[in-house]
């Protein structure tokens, strides 16, 4: 097949969407598909397209909240409608198709069977803040879809309030397991608790700080690394000088290298977001480099860690119940093991082999959906 990937979202910048699709482009393109990558050329960005890639449009900051992402902006017509007339295309896959604006112009332009997958959770992302109470706007756009498709219950659920017969289906997102080969069995550093993440309110850092501050008094040698950077840094860095806790480390921002290392070294991750999280890709990571999970307890997270992984599911907002669930997983090695051996045989299902055979299932139901 002939496939075109759209996603809103700037190249330049880290994002899980971004990660997703080239990721699935790879996988398809191992499996014999001609793929074209759909994405707004990045501001100030003034080089050629990378290699399977076509630029529509360019991307602007949309402040929101106290994230500032770089999405699709403006785009003419006349440039949309050369791509489509230059290219044929099997299917066309949206990603985040919600998102303003280009996605709008490309879905109702595009003469080929459209997939369109959700990612976020409706109330708290971009779309949600900025456009939440225009249902003929989501209309407008959703009309044009032949099969959805999301990455949790949590993303999507609003769809049946919109539109009739909603031909929905879940295909979770995914991990390239190969480059987590034999991160299970690598030498940990004691009592090591490892958050990787946007210092944010949103994701949590300042309970996870709260707790670890109580928690030193029963562990004196436990250490936090709380990777990432945004509009909470300063008020973290306040929190731990006038607490005077000891063994705190603020990296910054990381990139793939480094955050593989420390997911190979640190005891147990930490991600204790309190909402807005429609699935959990960090989950997965930490699970495939073999280390148990102590996360909030919200909707997305929750379609993630299941059976025995739910163990590591909390609720944030209580201090005392995060600080006892990071004790008991410090303090009992055996546990650590279970939930080890656990995590990396589960998180099996999230490699990219078997999320792309369901996308591909998805095709052929929208090629035939489209014919009708």
């Amino acid at each position: 097949m002939k496939i075109a990937i759209y996603q809103p979202y700037s190249i330049e910048k880290p994002g899980g969407v971004q990660d997703h699709v080239r990721s699935q482009a790879a996988e398809l393109r191992k499996r014999g598909h001609d793929v074209l990558i759909l994405t707004p050329r990045p501001r100030k960005y003034s080089n050629p397209a990378p290699e399977n890639t076509i630029f529509t449009g360019v991307s602007a900051r949309l402040r929101a909240a106290s994230s500032s992402p770089d999405i699709s902006s403006t785009i003419d017509q006349a440039e949309i409608d050369m791509i489509f007339k230059n290219n044929y295309f099997d299917v066309v896959h949206f990603h985040e198709p919600l998102v303003p604006f280009v996605g709008r112009q490309l879905i109702a332009s595009c003469p080929y069977p459209i997939v369109a997958t959700l990612h976020a959770a409706m109330p708290e992302n971009i779309v949600g803040k900025t456009l939440g109470s225009i249902k003929p706007y989501f209309r407008s756009v959703l009309q044009y879809v032949d099969v959805f498709t999301r990455v949790s219950a949590a993303a999507g659920d609003f769809l049946e309030e919109l539109i009739e017969d909603v031909d929905m289906h879940t295909v979770p997102n995914g991990i390239e397991l190969s480059t987590y080969k034999n991160a299970a069995t690598a030498k940990r550093d004691p009592a090591t608790i490892l958050f990787i993440g946007r210092l944010e309110k949103r994701k949590g850092p300042k309970y996870l700080l709260q707790a670890f501050i109580d928690l030193k008094k029963d562990f004196p040698d436990a250490k936090l690394i709380l990777a990432g950077d945004g509009p909470d840094k300063e008020k973290l860095v306040r929190m731990i000088r006038d607490s005077g806790v000891q063994g705190v480390e603020m990296p910054g921002f990381i990139d793939e290298d480094y955050k593989k290392k420390l997911l190979r070294t640190a005891t147990v991750a930490c991600y204790p977001a309190i909402y807005g999280e429609s699935f959990g890709i960090v989950l997965l990571e930490a699970m495939a480099s073999g280390i148990p999970v102590v996360a909030g307890n919200n909707p997305g997270y929750s379609s993630v860690l299941r059976g025995r992984g739910s163990l590591g599911l909390v609720d944030i907002e209580s201090v005392v119940h995060l600080r006892d669930r990071l004790k008991l997983y410090l303090s009992d090695p055996e546990l650590r093991s279970l939930l080890t051996d656990w995590g990396v045989d589960y998180v099996k299902q999230f490699d990219y082999k078997f999320i792309v055979d369901e996308y591909e299932k998805v095709y052929e139901r929208a090629i035939q959906k489209h014919k009708a």
